[in-house]
């Protein structure tokens, strides 16, 4: 029988071929993790150095710090923290559009619920600070009474995190190649949190386990760099954290690696407590991905690290300091001039106190020493030169992060024509683009896992998630169930850059609306879709175009029909649809023999009109409204209701 925390024995899994022993997991995860520490401890303490300069608190008083770093990486985060990313999905095979709609508007209310806007944020200030940022996607709250369901990601802490040296990311390609075979992080977790944990095994003798973060412990480096950085004292009084009763922390790594369980090969997640010598909890995980969603800014081929904002720029930045810190220095000791004096002929020093002025005595040996005081020849800095060397410095690292003076708020201190100041913010655009481009594929990566724990953990027919939708119309409720947003096929996932959307859209509105206005005039143009399309053009939201064309009786008919043509039954066509419109709803139905065969008779139906239009209706025109100036339109003249006969049609009437 199976404890609260999941599995029976400390020393045990669980598996569906009985029980499974896992003596020599610890000692593997030890290994692995040595071998990672060792490979990546060196840029580990350099990512501690860059955050104590990108905000220190704790350098001379005396000194001036150049804001270099902080600069760019501020104006890069915001640029693309701006530029949200927009994800919409879509169905793959025919009958798909209505699950993926309702796949759309659970990410809408998921990205609040989430609280993605302040996850993004993190996520997108490591990936720039580090070269890579993460997000942990294993988390899930379930709670049926109050009808919660929400995926609970999480950034983690790149600086202890630690990986296979030999990997290139995370998941690698499709096909898994370059994917990480280990990779893991220090934690810190109560006596509660372990408790709590399904993961966690029934037995843990807590007074087994040890406080303090032992050897190679990256995450009491990381804590310690984050206090200098801020000024704050760094203590490690792990002595003392047992007494501090229910809110004492264990250090616990939470580790990825995989492990034969019965005769396969998996991929598990351990907990290790004791400097990872004793495991206290294993998860085995059912997918073929880790769940965890790696993202970079400046990626570089076949390598994991790539680039960061402090590589390119910590080097200047220093450079600027020392430069600026000199020509402080210069400018002190022209405010504070020296002298040198004649002590044979000033006997009382006291003369010569002033308060800014240094002298210094010399015998002159019977030599004059102009009068007894001369000012003291020092060699005069080159400003040019240093105003050189600042103006280059600050120009490379722009360059490099294509972060110019007015990208960052900043009066260029030339005057540009306003051609050429427009010609840079383009390029700067073309260079933003990019990055946004490539935070697309974490970005897809993020909602296709996002989707999977849906359909892992949504129990079908039983869970119900209820969607809060605002709209031109105020706030509904949307009940969902499993089978109205999970698909046979996953659906496709389509990631675009609110920026180029907007500029996308701008160019197709421009072109669009020129050639509307020809091609509505047009008898048989359809201008209900075209003003809609120009809507939808000007940024409307769908509810927003639906309050302004109200859809018709045709269009709510077809859509209550398409879900009587989704289950294959037969549906009558009748003389006065609107055929031209049942066939455009119609065609978002499933291809099922009734679908066809409507269709079909639709088509039919056209043919029929055309060529004996007196067996139909004529269509109404309005009477009522008459324009100020013009004369009352006719009304149409009455016809036969005539039916359509079975033998003039192809499909069910």
């Amino acid at each position: 029988m199976k404890s609260k925390r999941g599995f029976v024995k400390e020393n045990e899994i669980e598996t569906s071929q009985g029980k499974d022993t896992f003596a020599g997991l610890a000692t593997q995860c030890s290994t692995e993790y040595q071998l990672a520490w060792k490979h990546q401890k060196p840029k580990k303490d350099e990512a501690e150095v860059r955050l104590k300069l990108y905000n220190n608190q704790r350098r001379d008083k005396s000194a001036v710090g150049d804001t270099t770093l902080f600069s760019i990486q501020q104006t890069v985060v915001a640029a693309l923290y701006m530029d949200r990313l927009n994800v919409d999905f879509g169905g793959r095979e025919e009958g798909d559009e209505e699950s993926a709609d309702n796949l759309t508007a659970m990410a809408k209310f998921d990205y609040t619920e989430m609280e993605k806007d302040e996850l993004d944020y993190d996520w997108i200030w490591d990936t720039a600070f580090f070269g890579r940022g993460y997000v942990d996607m294993s988390e899930w709250e379930r709670d049926p009474e109050k009808k919660i369901y929400l995926p609970l990601p999480y950034v983690v802490d790149p600086i202890p995190f630690l990986r296979d040296p030999l990997a290139t990311s995370v998941n690698g390609d499709r096909k898994h190649r370059g994917s990480a075979r280990f990779y893991g992080y220090e934690m810190k977790m109560t006596e509660k949190d372990l408790s709590d944990s399904p993961h966690m095994f029934s037995d843990i003798d807590f007074k087994a386990i040890k406080f303090g973060s032992g050897t190679q412990s990256l995450l009491k480096d990381a804590i310690s760099a984050r206090d200098l950085a801020q000024g704050r004292q760094t203590t490690e009084k792990q002595e003392k954290e047992s007494m501090l009763g229910a809110n004492s922390q264990y250090t616990i790594t939470k580790w990825n690696t995989h492990w034969k369980v019965g005769d396969e090969v998996k991929k598990v997640k351990v907990w290790l407590a004791n400097d990872r010598s004793k495991v206290v909890g294993v998860e085995i995980l059912k997918k073929e991905y880790w769940p965890l969603v790696d993202r970079s800014l400046y990626p570089t081929a076949h390598d994991w690290d790539g680039t960061s904002i402090p590589d390119l720029t910590e080097d200047k930045q220093r450079a600027r300091a020392v430069a600026q810190n000199l020509g402080l220095s210069a400018v002190k000791a022209d405010i504070y001039p020296m002298y040198i004096y004649d002590s044979k002929k000033i006997v009382n020093r006291k003369d010569l106190k002033f308060n800014f002025n240094k002298f210094i005595p010399a015998d002159s040996k019977g030599e004059p020493l102009s009068s007894a005081l001369t000012p003291l020849i020092k060699s005069r800095p080159n400003l040019a030169l240093l105003n050189f060397i600042m103006e280059t410095l600050g120009v490379s690292a722009q360059k490099a992060t294509a972060t110019p003076d007015i990208q960052q708020g900043i009066q260029s201190e030339k005057d540009r024509p306003l051609g050429e100041t427009n010609l840079i913010a383009t390029k700067v655009d073309t260079r933003y683009s990019l990055s946004a481009r490539i935070f697309g594929w974490s970005e897809k990566r993020f909602w296709r896992q996002w989707y999977q724990m849906y359909k892992d953990n949504f129990a079908d027919g039983i869970d119900e998630k209820v969607l809060r939708i605002v709209g031109a119309f105020g706030a509904k409720w949307r009940p969902l169930m499993k089978k109205d947003f999970v698909t046979n096929i996953d659906p496709d996932i389509i990631i675009e850059s609110k920026v180029l959307s907007r500029a996308k859209q701008l160019e197709e509105r421009q072109s669009l609306t020129e050639y509307f206005g020809f091609a509505l005039q047009e008898a048989t143009s359809n201008r209900r879709w075209g003003l809609k399309k120009l809507g939808k053009l000007n940024g409307l939201e769908k509810d927003e175009i639906d309050r302004l064309f109200p859809p018709t009786i045709d269009e709510r008919i077809a859509e209550d029909q398409n879900d009587i043509l989704n289950e294959d039954t037969p549906v009558k066509v009748l003389p006065e649809d609107d055929h031209n419109v049942h066939l455009e709803i119609h065609s978002k139905a499933k291809e099922t023999n009734a679908t066809k065969a409507h269709i079909e008779t639709h088509k039919a139906a056209l043919s029929i009109k055309k060529v004996n239009p007196e067996f139909f209706p004529e269509e109404q025109v309005a009477t009522d409204f008459q324009a100020p100036g013009t004369k009352p339109l006719p009304k149409p003249e009455e016809s036969n209701q005539a039916s359509i006969k079975p033998s003039q049609t192809s499909g069910q009437t």
